[in-house]
């Protein structure tokens, strides 16, 4: 849903304009002056900013200029009770989308809203995919050398250049968008989009839009057609993260989508027709759900055809070094450092740890660490505090036949008093032996009448 930020001094006709843009089914903001407004700005992701030219501290065709430069994606139409030729030319070459009179140009304010959206959609989908040929594609983005993710990636390419619907399991962090990222990049639709979708993030009403779009008058606030994505990924891949949260009427309308390629869009009579790629991903046990009557069994085998199990970060511990180090270069990137090194205790404190949010934790954790530095070097120190109280995982007790001679001789002693005659016959030992492994692992101890004895 498009949002929209109305700036206008004038109450009566910011509150109708938020009122018919509302009805056009767009989600909108409204702001008094320029300064709310910025704020506004830049505290939140808006599609259109439909700005008066006179406010009370400064001028709409000003903000303008400093918005189409900080934001270039977002549009601006500019409003105005006073029609100026001078003020609608520099609002043009400001960046502006439109220049409207109030009154004057009231029919015009709706298609121009529309068009103005088109093309910040346009703007913003051009950019995504420029950034997506900057980064590296394929399985390259995948790292780590444990067998668990080798076995992983291998699957995960074998399936890559078929059709076959793929399922993704594991726990959550784990990467499973990165892997159906992996397996769209080498496949043969690698050209075509892909779109992802969390069904858990909507309510089952406006998932199902989502997915399958609408015709307008399909229901209140429908005003004019909407693909959904399946239609918007067509020749492509849709990627479904968290699937085994879709409503049981859901699982059916797609489970057709899987087998025909077929559905009907919400208020249409007619089937709509497309080819697309279903990747499907979950950290739910669908087996379980399935005998529990929460999943369609038709459905899971349709979605679960080549199934791949995404390994914990806890089962490939070998692996965080190497993750850990990456991630420190790409903030360290940001934060305009060129060298960065990770210290043998903070990469230990990383191995020891259990990550119960797999690599998304991994990477907050990584990202907070590369904020807090001050130097080059990544120190225990820098971990949050949840490591620094896991000393017992950081230093863990020595198992060495050595040392454990040590501990029980010095225990021995304790429980003696120190009397070395009785520490021996209690140890199985003679007391010319004892009095050498004391030697030997510098052990100091008397009876415990003396002030040396540890009482």
């Amino acid at each position: 849903m498009a949002k929209i930020l109305i700036i206008d001094d004038e109450k009566d006709i910011r509150n109708l304009l938020a009122k018919t843009l509302e009805l056009e089914g767009y989600q909108v903001k409204t702001a008094e002056r320029i300064a709310e407004g910025w704020k506004k700005i830049t505290s939140e992701e808006f599609h259109l900013i439909l700005s008066d030219v006179r406010l009370p501290d400064g001028s709409g065709v000003e903000l303008c200029r400093k918005v189409k430069l900080q934001f270039p994606h977002l549009e601006v139409i500019c409003m105005t009770a006073f029609g100026n030729i001078q003020d609608g030319i520099q609002a043009m070459k400001n960046g502006a989308f439109d220049y409207l009179i109030k009154g004057d140009d009231n029919e015009k304010l709706i298609p121009s809203i529309a068009k103005a959206l088109e093309k910040s959609e346009l703007v913003r989908r051009i950019s995504h995919l420029e950034q997506r040929l900057q980064q590296q594609v394929g399985f390259g983005t995948i790292l780590g050398d444990s067998e668990e993710i080798k076995k992983a990636i291998s699957l995960a390419k074998k399936v890559a250049g078929t059709d076959t619907t793929v399922l993704l399991t594991g726990e959550s962090g784990t990467g499973k968008e990165v892997f159906a990222n992996a397996i769209h990049d080498s496949s043969n639709r690698k050209n075509q989009p892909l779109i992802a979708i969390n069904c858990s993030a909507f309510s089952k009403d406006l998932l199902e839009s989502e997915l399958f779009g609408y015709k307008a008058g399909a229901f209140t606030g429908a005003t004019k057609d909407k693909k959904g994505i399946l239609e918007e990924a067509h020749k492509g891949t849709v990627f479904l993260d968290e699937i085994g949260e879709l409503q049981g009427d859901l699982q059916a309308k797609l489970l057709r989508v899987i087998e025909t390629g077929r559905f009907i869009k919400q208020g249409d009579t007619k089937e709509s027709q497309v080819d697309i790629r279903i990747i499907a991903a979950t950290n739910r046990n669908l087996d379980g759900e399935v005998a529990q009557g929460k999943f369609r069994e038709d459905l899971f085998y349709r979605l679960a055809v080549f199934q791949i199990t995404l390994p914990s970060l806890d089962s490939r511990k070998t692996d965080i070094p190497l993750l850990a180090h990456h991630f420190a270069m790409t903030f360290a990137q940001k934060e305009g450092l060129r060298e960065i090194r990770l210290s043998n205790a903070y990469s230990e404190a990383l191995k020891a740890h259990r990550w119960k949010g797999n690599i998304r934790e991994l990477r907050n954790v990584i990202e907070r660490s590369v904020i807090l530095l001050e130097g080059n070097n990544l120190t225990v120190d820098l971990l949050p505090v949840q490591f620094l109280n896991e000393k017992s995982s950081l230093n863990p007790p020595s198992w060495s036949l050595k040392d454990l001679e040590k501990t029980h001789i010095e225990k021995a002693l304790t429980h003696t008093g120190g009397n070395k005659t009785k520490t021996s016959e209690l140890l199985g030992i003679g007391l010319t032996t004892l009095y050498r492994k004391m030697e030997e692992y510098h052990i100091s101890a008397t009876d415990k009448n003396s002030s040396t004895f540890p009482k």
